[in-house]
């Protein structure tokens, strides 16, 4: 038996699009909704997610490391530069990916951002720290 998403899983053209859930090691869960071909850095920086950037999103750190817990299975395989990358990042679990070379498909997905990938994130921003 097929499982139908509701109507807020359409696009404007009808193209289904996949729940992600973020969450974050301080606790705080976000449930958005992205289209096919964003890229999960790119949905958690839309959607105000703590998800560290250094390199802007390019392959070029480990910044964006994040636990994927629900829907790894779905998702591309790794390329050589992602896992080049994951080689600098702390805690590397069997299902740790970059969120910049993740893309969205029609899956729906649970992402855990990392410790390293928040503070990164608060480096970035530094006028959001608790600790202000």
């Amino acid at each position: 038996m097929a499982v139908t998403k509701p109507s807020w899983y359409l696009d404007r053209r009808g193209i289904e699009m996949a729940k992600v859930t973020f969450i974050e090691p301080e606790g705080r869960v976000v449930e958005v909704v992205g289209e096919p071909g964003q890229t999960l850095l790119e949905l958690a920086e839309e959607h105000g997610v703590k998800m560290g950037s250094a390199c802007g999103g390019v392959c070029a750190c480990s910044s964006c490391h994040c636990w994927i817990r629900s829907g790894l299975d779905t998702l591309e395989d790794m390329e050589d530069a992602e896992a080049d990358r994951l080689d600098m990042a702390f805690d590397v679990r069997p299902y740790s990916r970059l969120g910049c070379q993740i893309h969205v498909g029609d899956e729906d997905l649970v992402v855990e951002i990392t410790r390293e990938s928040l503070q990164t994130w608060y480096n970035e921003h530094p006028e959001h720290r608790p600790d202000r």
